[in-house]
C-alpha cells in the first residue's frame, strides 16, 4: 500500500512538472512560386496519462484540402459549396510526408487512419509509458490552398493567411481525441512550446501572435525566429503590403487588419482598449503579450443581422460594427487561446461565455439600442412590434426560430452534427441566453462570477465540460440540476400555460401546466396596467403546479412576463383576474414579430394573376408572424378585375411536432380557393389533408419522407359550348414522396396513388442529379403511370400527359390553364411525361412510361432529351422523343426549352417556332426562397 502511494504522489510531481510541456521545434521554408513550405520538425511528445500509448495521434489538417472524398470536402458539398469540387488541382493543399523517426532516426511505421486522411497515426517501437517524452523527427512539405475554400491560405493578392499549417500533436485523455478538419476552427491540441524558424522571401512581413526573437537577412530571403510558450494557436500571416494595425493597451498588443468602415485611428484604439478593459474584467488577464483579432476570422463566423448591410444602409451608430467585429472576434480568440476544451464536443461552454459576455457588453456600452437601430424610430417602422425588441432580444429570438420548426438540437450536440442555422446561429444563441436565464433565475452574480473563476482556475490547464458544471453546481445557491439535464443535454423545449386562477381570500391560486413536462422552473407576475406588482419563481413543474400569490391590485396573472425565459409560446402565459378576455385584440398591417401581450390579426394586400382573372387585388387576413405558429389560418378574399367578381382563399393548419422520433412531425388542415379556369368559368376546390414528416435523427442527414392523404374536391361551372362529361368530383389521394437532396448528388421520387367515381390510378416518378467532375450537371428523370380502371376512355381530362398535365386535382400553378395555344399554353409544369414538344399522341388513357434527361453544355445551358411509350386504349403503345437546348436561369424558378429534334422531325421545319418554346415560371417565392436557404437548414 505504501509503495503505491509512493508511486502515485511520484506521479502527480512529475505529471505537474512535466504537465504543458509538449515542444516542438522546426524549420519551415517557403516556397513562394509553388505555395508550398518545407518544413523539418522535431516534436518532443510528453505522455501526460497514466496509460502506456502503443501509438501517437498528429493532426495534419492541410491534407484535408487533398481530395474530395475527405471529411473536409463532404463538408463542403453538405453546405452546398461548390467552390472546392470544381477547384484547380493547384488550389488544393496537401501534406507530403518524405520521412518519419524517432529520437535516434530510426524509421517508424506510420498511417493515415481509414476515412481521416488528415491524421497520422505513428506507431513508436517501444510503446510510451506514463510521464515519458518521446522524440520525433519529422520531415514533410505542406502544399498551401487557396484561401477560397476556408479564408486561410493563400491568396490572389500575394499574401498568406495560414492556420494548421504544421504537424500538431492530438490530444489523449482517456483516449485519442482526435478528429478531422470540417472547417469549423475547432482543432483540439495540446499547448505548445514552439520554437520556429521561418525563412520566406524579404518581401514578406510575418504577423503572429508569438514572440519575434530575432530577423535575419541573406541572400534575398529572410528568416526570422519565432517563439511561443503555452500556446493553443497556429495561425500566422505573411502579408506584403502591411494591412495590419498594432493597437497598443496597457497589457496587450492587439494585431489587427479587421475593415473599420473608414474609422479614424483614435476611435479604433479607444474601442479595442474598451474590450479589452472590458474582457480583462469579467474573464481576466490574458497570458500572452499579443493578440489577433483578423477580418479572415471574423468572416468564419460573423455577426448575422441588419450589422451586415452596406455601410450607407447601417441604422446603428458609426463605429458600432467596427465594435461588434472586433468584439466578437476579441473574445472568441481570449477564450479558445487559454481554455483547454474539446470545441467538436463541448464549444456550447464556449458559446454561452461569449454570448452572454456580448450581451452585457451592449447593456453596459449601448444600453438603448434597438434591433433595428435607428430605424426603430421611422414612421411606418416605429408600428412594427420589431421596432420596440432590444438589440440583445435577437439572441431568443433567434434560437426560437428554430425551435418553433423542431429543428433545434441540443447544446451538447457534437459540433460536425448540427446543421448550419444551428452551428452558426440557433446554439450560440440558445448558449448565451440559457445563462441570462440561468442569471435571473439565481438572482445574484453567481453567472458573472462562474465566468470569471472559471477562466482564471483553468486557464492553460486541461479542462472540460465537466469542470465547469461542478463550478456553477457550487456556486448557486439553488437547484440547477435542471440547466444541464434538460436546457443544455436535450432540446426540450419551454412551454407553459396558464391552467386556472382562482380567488382564494387575500390571495390568488394560480394552476400552472408544464406543457413539455420537463423540470425548467418559470416566474409568474401579478401585473396591473403592465406594471409589476408581484413576481415569484416557480420550480420542479414536471406537469402542474399551484402557487399562491397576493391578490391585491393585480388584474392579470402572466407567466415570463418579462421573456427572461426562452418559452416556446408565451401567447398562452396571459389570465386576466374576474374577466373574460385576457389578452387584448390587435389588427396590424403586414406580419410582425410576435407580441405575447396582444391576440394578433394581421392583414396585408395580396395579388395573384391568372389570365382569366386577370389581376385579382384583395387583403389577406392571417394570424402568421415571423416566428411558426402550431395553428395557422389565412383568408384571402380577391377581387378579379377581368372577371369582375369575388376570387381567393382560404385555409388553415395545425402541426404536431414529436421529439426525437422518425416522425418528425403530423399535419393536418383545410384549404379551399375559388378561381377562374376558364373565361367566365370558375372551379371551386375544396381539399381536407394529412401530412406525416419523416425526418432521419442526424438532423444533417437531408433525407426527407412524407406521407399525405388528402381528398380533393372540385366543382367547375358548366361549359355551354363545350359541356363538361363531369363538371364536379372528388379524388381520393395517397402520395409517399422521398427526398435526398445534395450538392453532388441528388435524389427524390415519390409514388401516388389516386381513386375515385370515374377512375383508379397509380404512378412514381424518380429524379436523380449528379454533378460531375468537369463541372457538369446530369439530370435523369423517370415517370410510369398505369391505370387501375378507368370509366373515361373517350376523354383525356384524367388521363396521363405526355407534356402538359390537365391538372384535375388543380395543383399546378398554371396562369392560363385552358389554354390550348399561344403564350400561356407554352407553360409547362415538370410532372407526369415531362415532354418539352407537343407530340401526338398527347395523353395516355391506359399507362405511360417516360424517361427525361438533360447534361450541362455551359454553365447554365443544357442539351435535354425526353423518350417513352405512351399506350391508349384500342391502340399500340407508341414510342415518342424529344430533344433540344433548356436555358436554366433560376433553376425550378424560371426556365426556357428550345426544341430541336423531335420523333415528329426538326422543330424548326414547318415554321412557328416560336410557338414551340416552352417555359416555366413561377411567382411562389417559397421556391426562390428554398433555393438560397438549403444549405442552413
Amino acid at each position: 500500500m505504501a509503495k503505491k502511494l509512493l508511486f502515485g504522489i511520484f506521479f502527480m510531481v512529475l505529471y505537474g512538472n512535466s504537465y504543458g510541456q509538449h515542444a516542438t521545434s522546426f524549420k519551415a521554408v517557403l516556397n513562394d512560386s509553388v505555395k508550398s513550405i518545407y518544413i523539418q520538425q522535431t516534436l518532443e511528445y510528453r505522455n501526460l496519462s497514466q496509460d502506456t500509448l502503443q501509438e501517437i495521434y498528429l493532426n495534419d489538417w492541410v491534407n484535408a484540402f487533398s481530395d474530395k472524398r475527405t471529411p473536409l470536402a463532404r463538408r463542403f458539398y453538405e453546405d452546398y459549396d461548390r467552390d472546392f469540387h470544381f477547384a484547380r488541382e493547384e488550389k488544393r493543399g496537401s501534406t507530403e510526408v518524405n520521412s518519419i523517426s524517432d529520437q535516434n532516426f530510426k524509421e517508424l511505421q506510420w498511417e493515415r487512419p481509414l476515412n481521416h486522411p488528415d491524421l497520422i497515426k505513428i506507431t513508436p517501437i517501444i510503446p510510451v509509458l506514463p510521464g515519458e517524452k518521446y522524440i520525433l523527427n519529422l520531415n514533410y512539405s505542406v502544399k498551401i490552398p487557396s484561401e477560397d475554400f476556408t479564408r486561410f491560405g493563400y491568396s490572389n493578392r500575394g499574401s498568406y493567411q495560414l492556420r494548421y499549417w504544421f504537424l500538431t500533436p492530438g490530444v489523449y485523455n482517456n483516449g485519442w481525441q482526435v478528429y478531422s478538419h470540417k472547417n469549423m476552427n475547432d482543432q483540439y491540441i495540446p499547448k505548445l512550446e514552439l520554437d520556429i524558424e521561418l525563412t520566406v522571401p524579404t518581401r514578406f512581413a510575418p504577423i503572429t501572435s508569438y514572440e519575434v526573437e530575432n530577423t535575419e537577412i541573406l541572400n534575398g530571403t529572410k528568416t526570422v525566429f519565432l517563439k511561443g510558450s503555452e500556446r493553443l494557436e497556429t495561425e500566422l500571416y505573411l502579408t506584403d503590403n502591411f494591412v495590419f494595425e498594432d493597437i497598443e493597451t496597457d497589457s496587450l498588443h492587439v494585431f489587427t487588419n479587421m475593415d473599420d468602415d473608414g474609422l479614424s485611428p483614435v476611435i479604433k484604439s479607444m474601442v479595442v482598449k474598451r474590450i479589452i478593459k472590458f474582457l480583462e474584467e469579467n474573464l481576466g488577464s490574458y497570458p500572452h503579450k499579443k493578440i489577433l483579432s483578423t477580418r479572415e476570422e471574423y468572416a468564419a463566423n460573423p455577426i448575422y443581422g441588419l450589422n451586415q448591410l452596406p455601410r450607407f444602409l447601417r441604422p446603428f451608430p458609426e463605429g458600432f460594427n467596427y465594435d461588434l467585429k472586433q468584439f466578437k472576434t476579441l473574445t472568441e480568440n481570449y477564450l479558445e487561446n487559454t481554455l483547454m476544451l474539446n470545441r467538436r464536443e463541448e464549444k456550447w461552454i464556449y458559446d454561452g461565455i461569449q454570448i452572454y459576455l456580448m450581451m452585457e457588453y451592449i447593456n453596459e456600452n449601448y444600453p438603448d439600442l434597438k434591433v433595428l437601430g435607428s430605424l426603430s424610430e421611422k414612421i411606418g417602422i416605429r408600428w412594427f412590434h420589431a421596432a420596440d425588441l432590444e438589440f440583445n432580444d435577437q439572441y431568443p429570438l433567434l434560437y426560437l426560430y428554430m425551435a418553433r420548426r423542431n429543428l433545434d438540437q441540443a447544446l451538447s450536440t457534437p459540433q460536425d452534427s448540427l446543421i448550419k442555422f444551428n452551428k452558426n446561429l440557433a446554439n450560440p444563441y440558445k448558449a448565451g441566453v440559457g445563462f441570462k436565464y440561468l442569471e435571473h433565475f439565481l438572482e445574484d452574480e453567481t453567472i458573472p462570477v462562474t465566468i470569471k473563476q472559471f477562466y482564471e482556475t483553468y486557464k492553460l490547464r486541461s479542462v472540460t465540460g465537466e469542470d465547469f458544471k461542478a463550478l456553477l453546481r457550487k456556486n448557486a445557491g439553488k437547484d440547477i440540476t435542471w440547466f444541464f439535464k434538460d436546457y443544455v443535454e436535450t432540446n426540450e423545449k419551454i412551454d407553459f400555460k396558464i391552467k386556472r386562477v382562482k380567488k382564494d381570500g387575500d390571495s390568488l391560486r394560480v394552476t400552472l401546466r408544464n406543457k413539455t413536462e420537463n423540470g425548467m422552473p418559470v416566474p409568474v407576475y401579478g401585473i396591473n396596467d403592465n406594471k409589476i406588482i408581484y413576481k415569484t419563481w416557480v420550480e420542479n413543474v414536471n406537469r402542474t403546479a399551484t402557487v399562491k400569490i397576493p391578490a391585491e391590485r393585480v388584474k392579470t396573472v402572466v407567466v415570463n412576463f418579462e421573456g427572461e425565459v426562452p418559452e416556446l409560446n408565451q401567447r398562452n402565459n396571459y389570465r386576466t383576474v374576474g374577466g373574460l378576455m385576457n389578452k387584448p385584440l390587435q389588427f396590424k398591417l403586414f406580419k410582425d414579430v410576435e407580441n405575447p401581450r396582444y391576440t394578433q390579426l394581421f392583414f396585408m394586400p395580396e395579388v395573384q394573376y391568372n389570365l382569366y382573372d386577370g389581376l385579382s387585388l384583395g387583403t389577406k387576413l392571417y394570424n402568421g408572424t415571423l416566428l411558426k405558429k402550431n395553428f395557422e389560418f389565412k383568408f384571402a378574399p380577391l377581387y378579379g378585375l377581368n372577371s369582375q367578381t369575388i376570387v381567393g382563399g382560404a385555409g388553415f393548419t395545425h402541426e404536431i411536432f414529436f421529439q426525437d422520433e422518425d416522425l418528425y412531425s403530423l399535419r393536418y388542415g383545410a384549404t379551399g380557393s375559388r378561381f377562374s379556369y376558364g373565361y367566365n368559368l370558375f372551379y371551386e376546390r375544396f381539399t381536407p389533408y394529412l401530412i406525416m414528416s419523416f425526418r432521419n435523427g442526424i438532423m444533417r442527414n437531408s433525407r426527407k419522407e412524407y406521407i399525405s392523404v388528402r381528398n380533393v374536391n372540385v366543382f367547375r361551372d358548366q361549359n355551354p359550348l363545350n359541356p363538361l362529361e363531369v363538371p364536379d368530383y372528388s379524388v381520393f389521394n395517397i402520395n409517399y414522396s422521398y427526398s435526398n437532396p445534395g450538392l453532388v448528388e441528388h435524389v427524390a421520387g415519390n409514388v401516388d396513388f389516386q381513386v375515385s367515381e370515374q377512375f383508379s390510378k397509380s404512378s412514381f416518378t424518380l429524379e436523380y442529379r449528379k454533378l460531375l467532375e468537369n463541372d457538369r450537371q446530369l439530370n435523369i428523370r423517370f415517370f410510369g403511370g398505369a391505370f387501375l380502371y378507368n370509366d373515361m376512355p373517350d376523354s383525356d381530362y384524367f388521363s396521363f400527359a405526355l407534356d402538359r398535365p390537365t391538372d384535375y386535382l388543380y395543383d399546378y400553378n398554371y396562369y392560363g390553364r385552358s389554354e390550348t395555344s399561344g403564350i400561356f399554353s407554352q407553360q409547362i409544369i415538370m410532372a407526369e411525361g415531362g415532354f418539352k414538344s407537343m407530340l401526338q399522341p398527347e395523353f395516355a388513357n391506359q399507362w405511360i412510361s417516360t424517361v427525361n434527361g438533360s447534361i450541362t453544355i455551359w454553365k447554365w445551358i443544357f442539351a435535354y432529351g425526353d423518350a417513352g411509350l405512351v399506350k391508349n386504349k384500342y391502340a399500340d403503345a407508341k414510342f415518342l422523343y424529344d430533344s433540344g437546348i433548356r436555358l436554366s436561369i433560376i433553376n425550378d424558378y424560371f426556365e426556357l426549352f428550345l426544341p430541336v429534334y423531335s420523333s415528329e422531325g426538326w422543330e424548326f421545319s414547318g415554321g412557328n417556332y416560336d410557338q414551340k418554346i416552352r417555359f416555366i415560371a413561377t411567382l411562389d417565392i417559397r421556391t426562390l426562397v428554398g433555393i438560397f436557404s438549403r444549405e442552413w437548414f
